[in-house]
């Protein structure tokens, strides 16, 4: 038998066996980590607030100092009651990075999800999948994916709950999300050629299978995460009506278009300081991985996330009137301050001054999750002889999900199992 032959045949048994192990650990995975039937929960009302529970009552005795437009002093106190509805390929981990640090820091309890790192997605979100659920518990912050499900959340978190999420470009989404979870989505596996983004855009019906297993999220998939029938027609009324329940339930919605500036609003909304917002980019791929949408592919992929771009453009408008009403030349000042912050914060922390491949990341414990079949994610090297001030924030900021939520107390094991599976697959 020649080499070439004895390298076929090693990887067609290869194959095999990936496929069989995948297969067992797909069912055994599913049946472990599917939701049990509707739970009846004792009905106790939610408290007003959870921000003078004794256990962390000292901390919130502090006010800041806010500016309006007009350049008016007043005194606010700290929210720490918050609701964000992490939504898909959003930047949204870097926003839990700042949440995570803001409610360690004031000791405050989140609504962590239970042996992984999300509430039983894509099923809706119930009380029952919550860490430790019990009624009355007063909880401060629920920030891990969800399929939102309101009136299951409103029963859990406080009535002064701030509500607040994340929207990006839906085309440049979809290429995201396309690139990422494509290869869980059976569909796309008989879709031919090497570039199967644009040959999917080109007839997507003759690919897409609405009852496929994973095709949400190949579809409108921010209306999906916000707990809608992302298979609507998009001239549905019921589209209009959904965006303004959206709208009436969430205080803030961000762009991840206008990163910065989206967090100086959450600053105002929740009378944070800017010390409360730095950051580092976190889970972002590396350039050679993005595929870049020409002006044909652009509008394609918008037609067939119609759904999505009509909520995107709903909530570009409300966001500019935010800006517009927190003040122009305001805003600007603070968004150059936050960026200085964060680059000081960069110099002190980040070996190097920026992100590296996977292959270069030298402490496993700032390994970012990747996805399926390739190590597209970029993470970083922190800094070996940083000042005792500065070293637990720099581990804490550069610190990737799944880590910061085990370091939190939450036992990811379906999480770890499932990547395991991924490992051999990538073997």
């Amino acid at each position: 038998m020649s080499g070439n032959q004895r390298r076929q045949w090693k990887s067609m048994y290869k194959g095999l066996i990936l496929g069989m192990l995948l297969t067992s650990c797909m069912i055994l995975l599913y049946c472990l980590s599917a939701p049990q039937g509707q739970v009846i929960l004792q009905e106790v009302p939610v408290p007003y607030s959870c921000a003078y529970h004794p256990a962390h009552a000292n901390d919130l005795q502090v006010s800041n100092t806010s500016h309006n437009a007009g350049g008016q002093t007043s005194i606010c106190t700290p929210k720490v009651d918050v609701m964000f509805l992490k939504t898909h390929k959003t930047g949204s981990s870097t926003v839990l990075n700042i949440l995570f640090r803001f409610g360690e820091k004031h000791h405050l309890k989140f609504a962590f999800p239970d042996s992984r790192n999300d509430f039983f997605y894509p099923s809706p979100f119930q009380r029952s999948q919550v860490k430790d659920y019990r009624a009355g518990v007063c909880f401060n912050i629920i920030c891990n994916h969800m399929r939102f499900n309101e009136p299951e959340v409103a029963k859990l978190i406080p009535v002064d709950t701030t509500y607040v999420t994340i929207l990006r470009d839906p085309a440049e989404l979809f290429e995201s999300s396309f690139h990422y979870f494509g290869r869980l989505v059976p569909f796309t596996w008989k879709i031919p050629g090497e570039d199967k983004l644009t040959e999917f855009l080109q007839e997507p019906w003759q690919y897409f299978d609405p009852e496929g297993f994973n095709s949400f999220y190949l579809k409108n998939l921010l209306f999906f995460d916000f707990g809608f029938d992302n298979m609507m027609d998009p001239d549905d009324p019921r589209v209009e009506e959904s965006i303004q329940a959206i709208e009436e339930r969430f205080q803030l919605v961000m762009l991840v278009e206008h990163f910065e500036e989206s967090l100086i609003l959450l600053k105002d909304a929740l009378c944070w300081e800017i010390g409360d917002l730095l950051f580092f980019k976190l889970n972002a791929r590396k350039g050679s991985m993005v595929s870049r949408l020409n002006s044909q592919l652009r509008a394609q992929a918008l037609e067939w996330n119609k759904i999505d771009w009509k909520l995107y453009q709903h909530f570009n408008v409300t966001f500019w009137k935010k800006v517009d009403a927190y003040g122009s030349e305001r805003m600007a000042r603070d968004v150059e301050e936050l960026r200085r912050r964060n680059k000081e914060m960069a110099d002190i922390c980040i070996e190097g001054g920026h992100a590296v491949e996977a292959n270069s990341i030298q402490e496993a414990a700032m390994q970012p999750w990747q996805p399926i079949g390739e190590k597209s994610i970029l993470g970083y090297n922190m800094k070996k002889n940083i000042s005792k001030k500065h070293r637990k924030l720099c581990r804490k900021m550069l610190t990737p999900e799944l880590q910061y939520l085990t370091d939190l107390g939450v036992n990811l094991w379906i999480t770890r199992l499932w990547g395991y599976v991924r490992d051999l697959i990538n073997w």
